[in-house]
Formats: structure tokens, sequence, C-alpha cells
């Protein structure tokens, strides 16, 4: 399955799921499904301000493919 969604996260709000605190992030699709996810897969995403922009998640049997940025 193909999700798409966007994220406008700071780097202070990312701080506890960076460190661990938070295992986990709830986004809700372009689609209107919700979603949840491991937060690490996020850290190839964060800048010195934070997450932002446009995501394509991809599954295969509820198991993670892969993250892109798409803009």
């Amino acid at each position: 399955m193909t999700y798409y969604f966007s994220l406008n996260i700071s780097s202070q709000d990312y701080l506890p799921y960076y460190q661990g605190q938070i295992r986990s992030i709830v986004v809700v699709t372009a689609q209107g499904i919700r979603l949840e996810f491991p937060a690490m897969h996020l850290r190839n995403h964060l800048t010195a301000t934070g997450i932002k922009g446009h995501f394509c998640l991809q599954t295969q049997n509820n198991k993670f493919l892969s993250l892109d940025k798409i803009s």
C-alpha cells in the first residue's frame, strides 16, 4: 500500500521521539486513514528546523518498506 501525508513538526517537538521517549508517530493520510508507525523512520528527514513536507509511506502486508519525502 502507498500512503501520502504531510508533516510540520519542529525540531523541539520531535525531540521526545528522537530520544526514544515516544516510539510511535500517528498521522492522518491524504486519504483520511489513520496510520501509526515507528518514529525512528523519520530521523533521516530531520533538519535543524524539524520535519516539514509531504511524504510517501510504502508498506507491504502491514510491514514498513520505505518513507520518502516528495516535496
